[in-house]
Order: C-alpha cells, then sequence, then structure tokens
C-alpha cells in the first residue's frame, strides 16, 4: 500500500432519529430539512454514489460531462427546497434558462418553437396559424393561472381526499378549470385549441412524453402542468449532480450522515411499528423514524413482507402497476456543436434547450406513442435531443460538445424481449439510426465528427437505477387511479404508511416524479409534525395562498 494511502472502513451508525433509505434527490431533500432541524440523520444507499437519478458522469472521454438520466429541471421557481437552502448563494447550484426551449424542425426550412417568453412564442406560431398564436397565449394565461394558484402549490401540501378535494375545487373558478380540464385527455385539449398539424404535434409531444397517455382522460392537470412548464424548462450548471452535492452538505453540515454501497436485508417492524433496518451483513441501524424512498414493492413486499402486512392493504401495493415505457438515452462526444439546417436565416436556433427531431405531425405523435404501448419500436428514430454544453460550456471540453439524444421505449420489446436491449449489435444499431435522423436536421454532424457514443437503455436505467422497475422513471404509471390521493393508494399518499413510524417518500408516492421535489419535501414535514420537530423553514406562500383561497 503506497504511504499516505489510508483507507478507513465505514462505520454504520447504530441508531439514529431518523433513518432514510435511499439517498436519490427526495431522500437527500428529507434528510437535509431534518437535518438542519436538528434530528440526527442517516442516510443509507445502495449505489456509491449518492444522487439518484440527479447523474452528471464523464461516461465516454474525460472533461465531457452527461446527465445520463435527468437533466430538464421543471420545477426550479416553485419547488421550496432552492429557495429553503438558498443553494445558489450557499452551494452554487446556478441554472440555466434558455430563451428558446424548444425547437422543433420541419423539412421546409422553418421551426416552431416555444420560448421563453409567450408572446415570442405566439410570433413563432402565427407564422404557421394566426389563430393558433391567439389560442396559446390564452391557453398559457389559463394554465399558469391554475398552475400557479392550485397545481403548483399542491405539489408541496398533503393531498386531500377525492371528496374533499372534489368540493373545494368547485368553490373557486381555478379549481372548476382544473376539474374541467382534468376530464380532457390530452389530445382533445390540442385539437380544441389548435389547428394547424405542426403545431398540434409539439403541443401533443409536450404534454404528454412525461407519461401522459395521449387518450387517457382524467390527467388533463397534468397536461396543463407541462404545458405551463413547456416554457420554463432550466438546466443545473455543471450537471444536475451539482445539486444532489449541494443537498449532500447540507446534511453533512448539520452532523447528518450518508453512507453508500449499503444493502438492506429488511425494515425491522415489531408490534407494527418501524424500528430501523437489518443489513445483509446483520449489522442493525436503530431509529425512531423510517422514511423509505425506493418504491412500494422493494419497500413492503420485499423489507418488510407481506406476512406483515394487512391482507387488504397488501393487495393495493401487489396491485401497483408499472409504466408502460421508459427512455433510451444516446450520449455522444462530439467534434463540435451541430449546426441546424434551420439555423441558416437565425443562427440563434442553433441555441435551443430541447430539439424534437422526426416530428412533423400530430399523426407522427401519435404513431410513435401506439408504437411504444405495443412494444415495438419504428424504424426511424424520433425523439427529444439537448447538446448541454451549448448552453453551458463547461460541460464540454474547450470547443467540444455533449449531445443527449433522448426517446421513449418500452422495456418489453414485442420482438425479442427485455434481453434485446442487452445485444451489442441492436444497440449499435439504436444508436446509428439515432445519430442518423440527428444528421438529417444537422447535416455537419455525421458518424465522424462523433468521438464516443454511450447507450443507456430501459434495461441499462433498471440495472443502474433498481428503483426504477422496468425502466420507469417515476416509479410507476401516471393513471388517474395511481395518482393524487390515491399515489401509491390511499393508505401511503399523505407519506404515512400503515406502519407506525415508517414514512414514505420517494416518486411513486404523491405528487409523484420527475425531480419535482414534492414527496421528500412532504415527508420532512410530516416526520417533522410526528416527531414535534420545530421545522425552522416556513411554509411558501403561495402554498398558504392557496389555503386562504379554499383550495388546499
Amino acid at each position: 500500500m503506497p504511504i499516505g494511502y489510508n483507507i478507513k472502513p465505514v462505520i454504520v451508525p447504530r441508531e439514529a432519529d431518523i433513518l432514510i433509505i435511499g439517498a436519490g434527490a427526495n431522500g437527500l431533500e428529507a434528510g437535509a430539512y431534518l437535518a438542519k432541524a436538528g434530528a440526527r440523520v442517516v442516510v443509507l444507499e445502495k449505489r456509491l454514489e449518492m444522487g439518484g437519478g440527479l447523474l452528471t458522469e464523464e461516461v465516454c472521454h474525460p472533461g465531457y460531462l452527461h446527465n445520463t438520466h435527468a437533466i430538464y429541471m421543471m420545477m426550479t421557481d416553485y419547488a421550496p427546497v432552492y429557495q429553503d437552502f438558498d443553494v445558489e448563494e450557499q452551494y452554487n447550484v446556478k441554472h440555466i434558462y434558455p430563451p428558446l426551449q424548444f425547437a422543433m424542425p420541419l423539412s421546409d426550412g422553418r421551426a416552431v418553437c416555444i420560448y421563453s417568453d409567450v408572446e415570442r412564442t405566439c410570433v413563432n406560431f402565427a407564422q404557421f396559424s394566426k389563430r393558433d398564436a391567439d389560442s396559446y397565449r390564452n391557453l398559457a394565461k389559463l394554465s399558469y393561472e391554475c398552475v400557479d394558484e392550485f397545481i403548483g402549490p399542491a405539489t408541496y401540501a398533503p393531498p386531500l381526499s377525492i371528496i374533499d378535494s372534489v368540493i373545494k375545487m368547485q368553490n373557486t373558478e381555478v379549481g372548476k378549470l382544473v376539474m374541467e380540464y382534468s376530464e380532457k385527455t390530452a389530445l382533445e385539449i390540442v385539437e380544441e385549441n389548435f389547428e394547424n398539424d405542426h403545431i398540434r404535434a409539439l403541443m401533443l409531444y409536450t404534454m404528454c412524453h412525461w407519461g401522459v397517455e395521449y387518450d387517457q382522460s382524467g390527467l388533463g392537470f397534468l397536461c396543463l402542468l407541462y404545458l405551463d412548464r413547456a416554457h420554463n424548462y432550466r438546466m443545473v450548471r455543471g450537471g444536475t449532480h451539482v445539486m444532489a452535492q449541494a443537498l449532500g452538505k447540507v446534511i453533512h453540515e448539520n452532523k447528518g450522515i450518508t453512507v453508500n454501497n449499503i444493502r438492506i436485508k429488511r425494515i425491522i417492524v415489531e408490534d407494527g411499528t418501524a424500528k430501523g433496518v437489518e443489513l445483509d451483513d446483520g449489522t442493525t441501524v436503530m431509529a425512531k423514524v423510517v422514511i423509505s424512498t425506493i418504491d412500494p414493492h422493494q419497500t413492503f413486499l420485499g423489507l418488510i413482507g407481506e406476512d406483515k402486512l394487512e391482507e387488504e392493504f397488501a393487495a393495493k401495493i401487489k396491485g401497483w402497476q408499472w409504466e408502460k415505457y421508459s427512455l433510451c438515452g444516446v450520449h455522444l462526444d462530439m467534434e463540435e456543436a451541430p449546426n441546424f439546417t434551420i439555423a441558416a436565416k437565425d443562427k440563434d436556433l442553433n441555441n435551443a434547450f430541447v430539439y424534437l427531431l422526426g416530428f412533423e405531425t400530430e399523426q407522427d405523435v401519435i404513431e410513435e406513442f401506439n408504437a411504444i404501448y405495443n412494444g415495438e419500436l419504428l424504424h426511424d428514430k424520433r425523439f427529444n435531443c439537448c447538446f448541454p454544453s451549448v448552453l453551458d460550456p463547461r460541460q464540454a471540453p474547450k470547443g467540444k460538445c455533449t449531445g443527449l439524444i433522448s426517446a421513449m421505449a418500452p422495456y418489453d420489446l414485442k420482438n425479442g424481449g427485455k434481453e434485446k436491449w442487452l445485444n451489442y449489435n441492436f444497440r449499435q444499431e439504436y444508436i446509428n439510426k439515432s445519430i442518423a435522423t440527428l444528421t438529417k436536421y444537422a447535416p455537419n454532424i455525421v458518424r465522424d465528427k462523433i468521438l464516443e457514443t454511450y447507450i443507456s437503455t430501459p434495461m441499462d436505467v433498471e440495472n443502474k437505477l433498481s428503483n426504477m422497475v422496468k425502466g420507469g422513471i417515476k416509479q410507476g404509471l401516471y393513471h388517474p387511479l395511481q395518482m393524487g390521493y390515491n399515489r401509491p393508494n390511499d393508505e401511503c399518499s399523505s407519506t404515512r404508511t400503515p406502519v407506525k413510524s415508517l414514512y414514505v417518500g420517494g416518486a411513486s408516492i404523491y405528487p409523484g416524479g420527475c425531480v419535482i421535489w414534492g414527496p421528500g419535501y412532504n415527508a420532512a414535514n410530516a416526520v417533522a409534525e410526528d416527531m414535534g420537530i420545530k421545522k425552522w423553514w416556513k411554509e411558501p406562500e403561495k402554498v398558504t395562498r392557496a389555503r386562504e383561497l379554499g383550495l388546499l
């Protein structure tokens, strides 16, 4: 062993006030809040690195930073975690807010665009349809009101029962609007408001690609949210993992502990109360409270056991449905940034945050979704993509570029099953077809301009992040029966569970996934209230206002 090379074994604390299973975004968030409140917090993580989906890695060449899972941050202007910890000033977590949010190039050289500025979007839409420009302006205003007064605040407050929610919603105009739109499908919203086929394609995609089926009623409130968020995407400067590092620092600064590379054998339950966990090596960590941020199956069926659960509750857990599709990401180390054909007359079109390639019509989007739901991949690759280093040069060596191609993809392929994703030739064919689509729109990006590629298939997602069963990015299907008060069921959506002193706080819990910072925040609030921990944080003003309006 080299001189001065001293590795001390990791000592897992044997006791804690609060033990958190999983150091993903929500686990770190809950841990940071509660550690700063003075609780003895211990966070146990299976992987060698904390952060969960907040991954920024050098998967190809040194110096090329790739956000291999989450990249689009949608709730930075609502999530309390950013302001409560003053992450920008205290931990140098900066966000980039690109003026051009979405660009969908067309074969005729034009592009349908969504800007952070609603009026700029209207100018773009007017090139295709004056009526659609006016409709977008009105719909953007409506969606903002619904998000600002209810959907946004509700993300950071406990869910109401279905009956209570309906009663409260009917008492306000915003509530009535949210209920009205909730009964619509994404396709109905698009076709009622827009006439141009290109605009319909972009709007349908932005409303659905985070997990809303285009013909599913009951989730229209999410369409309103995603419509509003489509001009509010941010990117973390330096990569999404910077935010995970910040929350880890908060925990450590407040005498909390995070331990990686840990395998948990079981949650210790005595007389219906969670007492701690037992690790694979027999070590026990006892705690007053356990918060699990992993999925319901692992938490209740795997770590507790069906024999320790009430039969009716166990049936609810076993009935949990996983997502119908995952994401397949192709990451690129590139010699240079793409020069899109659409940028010939406007160079700013080379600086979009998200590009939507391979889609031109509403039917193109529908065909893509139908194929995925059927376990199939279309021959021509259609996807969204971004080039982080164009907006944040620190994510690639000087003059070089990083790229992310992200496509919806089934976990179980109709021909070949999930194992086909592990086939080398199939993976290379997928990469090459994806690059071919990119080249069609940015002719300078030929295969020789790509130094290296890295693919993350649905199988790879599950293998890397076991919490994301079947590669699902939200720990479970978005469906009316698995949302709101029923996410994951009516006994756990408040983060409290039938097992005393056991709380849940991952993406499978209300309000859901996609790094919106809701589950971990709500879990921290519930634990603090139940344990009598004095909160150092205040309820967000928008949540308070929503209560005063009678919406929460």
